[in-house]
């Protein structure tokens, strides 16, 4: 690609919360967005930012489209690839059916390797340029998908399951290997290039406290990592959780307790919270993942998001594969917006776009580098086809307004929607 390159067409992005701030959106009907070596150099109206450039810069025209920042997926399980679509159970049942035995397999590096391939194709075939990643108890795992990251140059962050007790033997680490797997996965991979480490216990059950107290042990000595993990999805698992910290409040009080809540931090589901779990979360700037679409498949709940908005708590979007039963941003909006409609709240486009760039970013600790096209910024971006189907076509044209387009886009598009998708100023092949 040349060194400086304008992409021109309708542009969108967020400079803050729509909610909280309607000066946040950012649309240009006519825009223009200079990437030089990778990086956002200018946005603005096109004739604005083309006046003032030589006539030897190339542009791309990217006509019947929407330009907007790459998607953001805040928690998903790159090992579940071929467990997706799994008929039948709900949160535990899934788990020691489908799960587990799938994760077991992840011992072969070369079996994990080929995972992470098709993993990482599904997700930029749907416009997802960064992600908040589960591997599976073995370090390889991770490694394994760091390499393959790494060699098309994405922002993407990964974590070994931490995980002593509740699972098959194949499965279980010990609570000081887990931190000193962890250590040398930090050590190998975080901060290398455009890849950042998570410490990662899959979920209070499947870790004895000694393992949690490690785990808050690698947040402290490495303040640059992140805590991702699972929280209150589902109510037979809320149960589990009160019988084996008995001594504890509430769910995300054990996490508390161990010192795992804060602002790069962040836990996926969060269903079944109540005020003092949400006031806990916003006073500690902890994040929430959203995830519709695994929460219907797999029958866990329906996610309050007005309460937890209403509190000041950071939320992402998360397609949760292999929960989730779609790859794309553009469904899990789709479903966000069903769920929310059920409890009598409107789901805002604007917001749901937010969330699944820029909030998604915030959620996820990477908005210093990409979320929007604010200067500086890494160009990661997808160019959304409003002319994908010709039922979306059809709809956008009686649009009077961006919100409905958007809202149109959202309800009927998938990853046909996705018509190219960029990493650091290069288009994915």
């Amino acid at each position: 690609m040349p060194e400086r390159i304008v992409h021109r067409g309708a542009l969108l992005h967020f400079l803050d919360e729509p909610m909280l701030d309607t000066n946040a959106i950012e649309y240009f009907e006519d825009g223009a967005l200079l990437v030089a070596e990778g990086h956002i150099e200018k946005v603005g109206n096109a004739t604005d930012v083309l006046a003032k450039l030589s006539s030897s810069v190339p542009v791309l025209d990217h006509k019947n489209a929407l330009i907007a920042p790459g998607f953001v997926d805040c928690h998903v399980h790159y090992p579940q690839y071929h467990v997706m679509a799994a008929f039948g159970t709900q949160l535990l049942d899934w788990l020691t059916t489908h799960t587990f035995p799938e994760e077991e397999k992840f011992k072969d590096i070369a079996y994990a390797s080929d995972v992470a391939e098709r993993f990482l194709k599904q997700l930029l075939s749907n416009g997802t340029t960064t992600a908040l990643v589960f591997g599976t108890v073995h370090p390889q795992s991770v490694d394994a998908f760091f390499e393959a990251a790494n060699q098309r140059n994405l922002r993407m962050i990964c974590g070994k399951v931490m995980m002593d007790r509740n699972a098959p033997p194949g499965l279980l680490d010990t609570a000081d290997e887990s931190v000193t797997d962890s250590e040398a996965l930090i050590q190998r991979w975080h901060g290398r290039d455009r890849l950042g480490y998570a410490v990662t216990p899959r979920f209070a059950p499947t870790s004895s406290p000694a393992q949690l107290k490690g785990a808050a042990q690698l947040l402290q000595k490495h303040p640059g990592v992140m805590l991702h993990t699972h929280l209150a999805e589902n109510r037979s698992e809320c149960d589990w959780v009160g019988e084996l910290y008995p001594q504890n409040r509430s769910y995300l009080d054990v996490y508390d307790q161990f010192g795992l809540l804060g602002p790069n931090s962040i836990f996926a589901h969060s269903i079944y919270l109540d005020d003092k779990d949400r006031q806990r979360l916003a006073q500690t700037h902890s994040s929430i993942a959203h995830c519709p679409t695994s929460n219907l498949f797999i029958g866990s709940g329906l996610f309050d998001m007005k309460a937890a908005a209403s509190a000041g708590i950071k939320i992402g979007l998360a397609t949760d594969v292999g929960g989730g039963d779609s790859y794309s941003l553009l469904r899990t909006i789709n479903e966000s917006y069903k769920i929310q409609q059920l409890q009598e709240y409107t789901l805002d486009p604007f917001q749901s776009f937010y969330m699944a760039t820029l909030g998604g970013a915030r959620a996820i600790s990477v908005d210093s580098h990409i979320g929007n096209f604010t200067v500086g910024k890494e160009a990661d971006f997808n160019i959304l086809d409003l002319h994908a189907t010709e039922l979306i076509a059809a709809r956008i044209a009686k649009c009077q307004s961006l919100k409905e387009k958007l809202f149109v886009l959202q309800m009927l598009g998938d990853e046909r929607a996705i018509r190219q998708t960029w990493i650091m100023g290069s288009p994915v092949t």
